[in-house]
């Protein structure tokens, strides 16, 4: 498989997790989105969106958008499962995923930090509003997981789904300066990030780091 992606995308991060997780081998081909490496003609025969991550399979076809890749990737390889047993547990834990995935990380994407700049604000006002995002929506992701606090990680004993967007999107959290109020967010996180899967998965050790 091949990972089209980009070292601080924060999608792209969820993805890496989840094939470690389960084990998989993949090349990387890196998309430096400063550099508008993702909206070049032949990237763009690949993802129309313009947008990172995309798994290539090994047969050449293409998946989008990072829980569908994610959850495609949980139903190829059954262990270890990114989601509870439990159907409601599921829900519970897919709507935390896109807590994340759909309201609070699309104000850091570039495209949208940029289009406030050309709209003249300048950078201190970009960088609030997209703190006060990501501190509102921590705050309601540290609520929702209060029914869940016997359990190890957000919604059982291992990391899954939701774990796979609570880690980049902490990175992201502190990329802004937000205010880390969050103890049982950051309980869940540190045990993350002492697992190797998550570990080789972060910004700084992937090969196209920059500052």
């Amino acid at each position: 498989m091949i990972l089209h992606g980009y070292f601080r995308s924060t999608s792209s991060w969820r993805v890496r997790i989840a094939l470690n997780l389960k084990g998989i081998s993949y090349r990387d081909a890196f998309r430096h989105l400063r550099k508008k490496e993702h909206r070049t003609p032949d990237f763009l025969k690949i993802n129309p969106q313009g947008l990172v991550p995309v798994l290539e399979l090994d047969d050449s076809r293409i998946l989008t958008q990072s829980l569908a890749i994610c959850e495609y990737l949980d139903e190829i390889i059954e262990d270890p499962p990114l989601l509870p047993d439990n159907t409601y547990l599921r829900a519970r834990a897919r709507a935390f995923a896109q807590v994340i995935a759909c309201d609070i990380h699309p104000v850091q994407n570039l495209r949208v930090l940029n289009r406030l700049r050309e709209l003249g604000h300048d950078e201190e006002t970009v960088t609030e509003w997209a703190r006060d995002v990501i501190e509102m929506g921590l705050d309601a992701g540290e609520a929702l997981l209060r029914p869940e606090s016997e359990s190890r990680y957000c919604f059982g004993d291992t990391p899954g789904l939701a774990e796979l967007c609570l880690v980049p999107q902490l990175g992201n959290a502190r990329r802004f300066n937000a205010e880390l109020r969050w103890p049982r967010l950051l309980a869940i996180e540190a045990l993350c990030r002492a697992l190797p899967s998550f570990e080789a998965a972060a910004p700084e050790n992937q090969s196209d780091a920059d500052t």
